[in-house]
This record gives structure tokens, sequence and C-alpha cells, in this order.
């Protein structure tokens, strides 16, 4: 009985160091200037709206059977998701070595801290700005709320992943964080946020099919525009990357928390 015990005890440390971690930075972050708060709303409020407009001035709009606004909002969002987490765990460690000096809290702690934060941000930010579109009449409600949910979570987990490679990784020497940068923006326009697969070519569709978060994306339109749209999305492959990604993630943020030194 001592086992269960001992790992009851020490998820109990390790939720309140989380918890605690969590206010620090929430603190930190949203306490001097609520500019950055106001942020997660306003950034992809003028995405969408920049999209809506570029799109009816095109005339897009017509030839494109979908709601501009949602289609705008779903793509971002989900760029959102998965791009901020990493960027955000992007030098985490060294920025926040000093925290390891308590004696609970664990370089992976502190790469969690940041992809939980973002994650529920990004999710109200969602959430919020849906609800503002359908309240006014810009959009219609979710086809299916399960479906949209279950591609939202498969890309929080793409992003913590992804999360957790950069943090270590950056740990490790400063050039990943240099090479992050121009990756987010070439992953951008590849990521699905700004596209459906079915409107390519073959082949440039099983080009961006290799990319976990296009599979994401694609179950996030089902589930939000139903019948209306037809997608192209492998699970397995898309929850295989993001398992493949994870394990490499830990193994790595565990070499990290090993030769993290204070000075």
């Amino acid at each position: 009985m001592a086992a269960p015990a001992s790992l009851a005890q020490a998820l109990r440390v390790q939720g309140r160091v989380i918890g605690a971690l969590l206010m620090w930075e929430v603190v930190h972050r949203y306490g001097r200037d609520n500019l950055g708060f106001v942020w997660l709303f306003l950034e992809p409020m003028i995405f969408t709206l920049a999209v809506t407009a570029l799109w009816s001035a095109t005339g897009l709009s017509h030839s494109v059977n979908l709601p501009i606004v949602a289609f705008a909002l779903t793509g971002y969002s989900s760029v959102l998701l998965w791009r901020n987490c990493a960027s955000r765990c992007s030098m985490a460690i060294p920025a926040t070595a000093s925290l390891l000096y308590h004696r609970p809290v664990r370089v992976l702690d502190i790469l969690l801290t940041k992809i939980l934060l973002e994650i529920a941000g990004a999710s109200i930010s969602f959430l919020a700005l849906a609800a503002l579109w359908i309240a006014i009449g810009w959009s219609e409600p979710p086809d299916d709320i399960v479906v949209v949910l279950g591609g939202w979570l498969m890309l929080a987990w793409f992003g913590a992943a992804l999360g957790l490679i950069l943090g270590a990784l950056t740990s490790f020497s400063e050039i990943a964080e240099r090479l992050w940068h121009p990756t987010a923006y070439i992953l951008f326009p590849l990521s699905g946020a700004v596209f459906m697969v079915e409107w390519l070519s073959k082949d440039f569709q099983e080009f961006v099919l290799w990319l976990p978060m296009v599979h994401g994306v694609e179950l996030l339109r089902e589930g939000y525009f139903g019948s209306v749209v037809r997608t192209h999305y492998d699970l397995p492959h898309m929850a295989a990357i993001c398992m493949g990604m994870t394990v490499a993630g830990l193994g790595l943020v565990r070499a990290a928390g090993r030769r993290v030194s204070f000075r």
C-alpha cells in the first residue's frame, strides 16, 4: 500500500507546484499590463475581420460556399493554439532557471505551466469570439460540438508536444530559437488555416497531409461546418506523430533538466 500512497502524495505535490507556477505566470504576464490579456481576443479578431474584408473585396465570398468569418476564426485560432504553445516555451528554461532553486520545481513543470496557460488562453479566445460572431449573426453555431472539441484537443496535443521539444532544444542552443521563427512563418500558410485540403491539387494534398496540424484543422472544420465541407484527415496518422513528438519532447526535457546550471 506504500506505493499508491507515495504516488498520491507525489501527485498532490505536483498539482500544488503547477498551481503555484500558473499563478506566478499569470501575474508575471498579465499583472502589470492588461493589454497582453486583451490581445488574446484582439489578434484573432483582427485576422478574422481582415480575411473577411479581403474575401469580400476580391469576390471570393461568392465562389466559396463557406461562412467567411467562421472559416477565418477556425483557421487562425488553430494556429494560435499550437504556435503560441511552442513560442512561449522557446527559451523558457534559461529565462526561468532561478525557479529551479525551489526543490519541488522541475524543468517539465515550467514548460507544462506555459503550455497549459496558452491552451487555456487560446480556448477562451476561440469560445468568446465564436459566441460573439454567433450572437451578432455573422456565423452559425457549430454543426457538431463533439467533433469540434476533438479537433481542438488534437491540435492542443500537437502544440504541447511541439512546446516540449522547442523548450528543451532552446536550452541547449539559441540557434533553435532563431530557426523557430522562420519555421513558424513557413508553417502558417501550410497549416490549413487559410485553405481546405479539398481545394488543393492531388499532389499538394499528399504533401500537406504529412503535416499533423492540417488533420486537426480539417477535423475542427468538419465539426464546425458539417456536410457543407468535404474534409481530409487521418487521425491515426496525427496521433502517431503527436505521440512520437511527445516521447521525444519528454526525453529532451529530461536531458535539459540534467544540464541546467545555476550561476
